[in-house]
């Protein structure tokens, strides 16, 4: 494919302008594969982004790990960079130095730099994205860069970086047109990002044979949750253990679900992998977990008519909110408002939200990804026949201002399917 260029009449002033060049460059959104990343690299002179770097593959807890493993460095003491996708609001949301997002100019500087540096090589928004990030990074001199893959792992862009300390968290069924239709494939594909002689943390609490498998090929250290370390839950507070090393009354992490210890516990193994050259005290680690943010992951916004918000889009990440929900009975309705891309599962979803759903509230996500509501309402009928309180809008806007105006007080909207729905809710609550 050859390589489109900006021509001279283009000004590419704006971070905006950039962007939407690049999603003009390719025919695809994704093209999974190396070479393209791996030679633009080379021809930009690319360093290490960080002394150390981290790479967080998984289904679903990726975000999640991110945050907290940011979180506790940044209480320790170290610059710490975090990449991450997709965005919820603003592009600059992807990079992030010691907790701050990289301001437009200097993301616009680094396309520049890759827009240089690629000649004729056609490179994705993702990959654009990400060897911006590695740029920037290097450029900011970090101690750890901690990189969270887009997709799959072994052929997405980020593992371009040999990366110290790989951690894989829970492994569920999505993106299974380029990843495969078992977990057992989709585990093959993220433990990809493990390499020969550097250590690897999973924090799966069903470890897949594929990852076990990859790990003794290459071969790699491997740490398993309920093997090498451990944690239990005690309410309040929860403990964890590796070999002799024994923390207990930590402080739950600042984010809903008790899912999330579980992921807190895969991210206290790779801190404990690199004690030795980046200490951090018990303190550091629960002021990191007190303080932890992540919007869109159970977020919970107060009011008359309480709001939670969750970027769930598959089916084990729709589990796990509706177990988190149930924990939260209300004497009210509850009002879901669902908007998914075309290629997720969409049935299963609905099959999971049922139990959960007093009205429905299917929402069209504008674009050539997302599903209408007239799909959704077709999974609907197939899934759970005929549903007497369905609504349907033609985007996800329109679909929160409506239930909005219908839901009474003591009730509350919950609204998950696609990083795309929790955005337009936010866009209009703001």
């Amino acid at each position: 494919m050859a390589a489109k260029r900006p021509s001279s009449e283009a000004h590419l002033d704006s971070l905006a302008d950039w962007l939407a060049w690049q999603e003009s460059l390719h025919v695809v959104d994704i093209e999974l594969g190396l070479d393209r990343c791996r030679l633009v690299a080379t021809k930009m002179g690319l360093k290490s982004p960080a002394k150390t770097v981290v790479t967080v593959a998984g289904t679903n807890g990726k975000g999640s790990s991110v945050a907290m493993l940011d979180a506790i460095w940044r209480e320790a003491g170290f610059s710490v960079g975090a990449y991450t996708s997709p965005h919820l609001l603003v592009y600059n949301e992807r990079i992030c130095v010691n907790g701050a997002p990289v301001p437009d100019a200097d993301i616009c500087v680094a396309f520049q730099r890759i827009e240089t540096a690629r000649g004729a090589t056609p490179l994705t928004y993702f990959e654009f994205g990400t060897l911006a990030a590695l740029w920037l990074f290097s450029e900011a001199t970090l101690d750890i860069a901690i990189l969270e893959v887009g997709l799959g792992g072994r052929l997405d862009a980020v593992n371009i970086v040999d990366a110290d300390i790989a951690l894989i968290t829970a492994i569920g069924i999505d993106h299974v047109e380029f990843l495969g239709d078992t977990r057992e494939l989709i585990a093959m594909e993220k433990a990809g990002i493990m390499h020969a002689g550097k250590p690897a943390v999973c924090s799966d609490t069903d470890l897949p044979v594929s990852i076990k498998q990859v790990a003794r090929d290459l071969p790699t250290r491997l740490e398993v949750l309920g093997g090498s370390y451990r944690y239990a839950d005690e309410g309040a507070y929860w403990s964890w253990w590796s070999g002799e090393t024994l923390k207990t009354a930590l402080p739950k992490p600042n984010l809903e679900g008790d899912y999330q210890v579980c992921n807190a516990a895969g991210v206290l193994k790779v801190i404990d992998l690199l004690q030795d050259t980046h200490s951090v005290s018990d303190e550091a680690i629960a002021r990191g977990l007190r303080n932890v943010r992540l919007p869109g992951r159970f977020q919970r916004i107060p009011g008359v008519v309480e709001v939670i918000l969750d970027v769930a889009h598959n089916a084990q990440a729709v589990e796990m909110f509706v177990r988190t929900l149930a924990e939260l009975p209300i004497p009210g309705r509850t009002h879901v408002l669902l908007g998914m891309l075309r290629v997720k599962d969409r049935d299963a979803v609905i099959r999971l939200l049922e139990p959960v759903a007093d009205t429905w509230h299917l929402a069209t996500i504008v674009g050539r990804r997302g599903a209408t509501c007239d799909e959704l309402q077709v999974s609907l009928k197939r899934t759970l026949g005929i549903h007497r309180s369905v609504r349907t809008y033609d985007s996800v806007a329109s679909a929160y201002h409506g239930v909005a105006a219908m839901a009474e007080p003591g009730e509350r909207i919950v609204a998950l399917g696609s990083f795309l729905v929790v955005s337009d809710v936010m866009l209009s609550l703001a």
